[in-house]
């Protein structure tokens, strides 16, 4: 009898043992679930939006279906000699020289309206005498050159075709440093690529474009670019076209960290002149600059070290006529800020000969603002 009790007795206490046991560890759980769903929805939400943004995600894929279809692949030939170089240094980024006396090579291009206009740039077709366009859906045509700004390095072409897909344009004077971009193009004929970065910089002059009127004011991007994507889109997170694939800084020829762009705002532009008079309608200043360093700035005794000084006015130019001086330093158009010389030829490149621009200078500490007629160069 006595065994018998001792047993119950024991079962009892085990008992209570183990529903201690499941109470303690149900409290431990329920006291720790809220820390983890607290902690785990923000690191969530913050890998999938980018910094200062409510919108753009890391995941790409709306944004590269938008413009995968907009973007073409060019191949330009010519019969020139076998032997025969060019001297463009841009050549070597779109494509080899072929054999049997026929130069050739590859290119892209984005569709700029559906009635067949393409852009692209103009050492992709530079000396070609058959041009030939594929779509994204691998439709082939023969392109026409409409027209090129070799100083630029644009050239827009034209095919018989309806309906096709083109992109939303962005606007490029608001896009800032670190924004999240895409290069889409065809590099070494691998049709369709898309790429990934970031605005490394604005306003970019890399000295590639040869000519004393030349306009280099790249957007310089981090996605990576090679031979082939010359005269592709870049893209903004949205899906919109930024700019036009242009150059690579490079020792070999490939990819090496910094790619550039040809800004949408300034590509837009000479576009619709090309197309609208067959040739760029680019009104001019008539000065001569320099960007502004903290030198020139002690020997003009400004408290300024960031815009473009008036070097020289030309005889009869559009600033001589407006009241430019010389050792004016220019630092807005239209109300855009200036900080070099890239800059102030992209913002008066984008303007006609015979429209006006308002010229913010700063003249000895004094600011003054200056009503501009542009004319021709």
């Amino acid at each position: 009898m006595k065994n018998l009790f001792s047993l119950v007795f024991a079962g009892i206490i085990g008992g209570m043992i183990t529903l201690a046991g499941v109470y303690l560890l149900r409290t431990s759980h329920i006291e720790n679930t809220p820390t983890i769903e607290t902690y785990a929805q923000p690191v969530s939400n913050n890998l999938n939006i980018r910094a200062g943004s409510a919108t753009a995600p890391f995941d790409f894929a709306d944004a590269a279906e938008k413009a995968t279809p907009s973007v073409v692949h060019i191949t330009a030939t010519s019969g020139r000699g076998q032997q025969e170089e060019s001297e463009s240094p841009l050549d070597y980024f779109f494509g080899n020289p072929g054999q049997g006396g026929i130069r050739g090579g590859t290119g892209s291009g984005v569709i700029y309206s559906s009635d067949g206009y393409i852009i692209t740039n103009n050492h992709v077709i530079e000396g070609a005498n058959n041009i030939e366009v594929t779509l994204s859906n691998n439709r082939t045509y023969k392109a026409e050159v409409v027209g090129t700004e070799a100083q630029a390095d644009l050239a827009v072409l034209k095919i018989d075709a309806r309906r096709l897909p083109t992109l939303r344009q962005a606007d490029s004077e608001r896009a800032r440093i670190g924004e999240w971009v895409l290069a889409v193009g065809n590099p070494f004929d691998l049709n369709s690529t898309v790429t990934a970065g970031i605005i490394s910089a604005k306003g970019r002059d890399i000295g590639i474009i040869r000519g004393n009127t030349s306009i280099e004011s790249f957007i310089q991007t981090d996605a990576a670019v090679n031979p082939g994507n010359s005269g592709g889109a870049l893209i903004d997170a949205q899906g919109r076209l930024l700019g036009i694939n242009t150059a690579i800084a490079t020792q070999t020829g490939s990819y090496s960290g910094y790619s550039f762009a040809i800004p949408v705002n300034f590509m837009d532009k000479i576009a619709q002149d090309i197309i609208e008079y067959g040739s760029y309608q680019r009104g001019f200043l008539g000065i001569n600059i320099r960007n502004l360093n903290n030198d020139l700035a002690d020997e003009l005794g400004l408290n300024i070290t960031q815009g473009v000084l008036v070097s020289n006015i030309v005889k009869g130019g559009a600033a001589e006529y407006a009241g430019i001086l010389t050792d004016d330093v220019i630092i807005k158009v239209n109300g855009i800020k200036v900080n070099s010389a890239p800059k102030l030829q992209e913002l008066v490149g984008t303007k006609r000969q015979g429209e006006k621009v308002t010229i913010t200078v700063n003249r000895s500490g004094k600011i003054k603002e200056i009503p501009v007629t542009l004319k021709k160069g």
